[in-house]
């Protein structure tokens, strides 16, 4: 493939993804779909991805890691503040986020049942979240050092803990909007049953 053509496709496919993944969901994308969103070519789904499967599995794991990113700058671009402030600012970013990110939100519900009888999606699934948690336990450590504070519980079980919260927040917004609790409320939630079982 040529040089020029190299360039963007891969990043024009990834996007193309989305944007079919969006549309139509995992099982009913097409490689024609994927081509015309793209405005590519067949070709060059094998020669950047090796295949439609693996192109919609990558562009799945781009958006988990792309959310994570979104979640650590809102961390570090300001001063760290309180671990109460921290916590808020992070799940403002995991919950309170989900209006904005509707169409990828039912994107990433719908990898999941894919996820169950496509090995190779569980696996890319699971490195996402793999990911995540280690970038998560990164930036607890690095809070936890600006604070000059000690963590109370393993950050990586921290960190899958505020993840499932997340997830299961995002699938009950998803069919009840108005009923799911705002990050403000999940903190104030956290810390009163820390409180209660302490």
């Amino acid at each position: 493939m040529a040089s020029t053509e190299a360039g963007g496709y891969r990043e024009r496919l990834l996007a193309g993804a989305v944007s079919c993944l969006q549309d139509k969901g995992y099982a009913r994308t097409t490689a024609r779909d994927l081509v015309a969103a793209s405005g590519t070519n067949l070709a060059s789904i094998g020669y950047h991805f090796g295949g439609k499967d693996a192109l919609l599995n990558e562009a799945i794991a781009e958006f988990f890691e792309q959310w994570t990113e979104r979640v650590e700058r809102s961390l570090f671009e300001a001063e760290p503040g309180t671990p109460r402030e921290l916590l808020l600012r992070a799940l403002e970013q995991l919950v309170d986020v989900f209006g904005e990110m509707r169409p990828q939100l039912v994107l990433c519900v719908e990898s999941f049942p894919a996820a169950l009888r496509e090995p190779v999606l569980r696996a890319k699934l699971a490195e996402a979240y793999a990911k995540a948690r280690v970038a998560g336990t990164d930036m607890l450590s690095r809070a936890a050092g600006r604070l000059g504070a000690e963590l109370p519980v393993e950050p990586a079980a921290l960190v899958s803990v505020v993840i499932a919260i997340s997830d299961g927040l995002m699938l009950q917004w998803l069919l009840d909007p108005e009923a799911t609790p705002d990050a403000r409320q999940v903190v104030d939630v956290l810390a009163a049953l820390g409180a209660f079982v302490a």
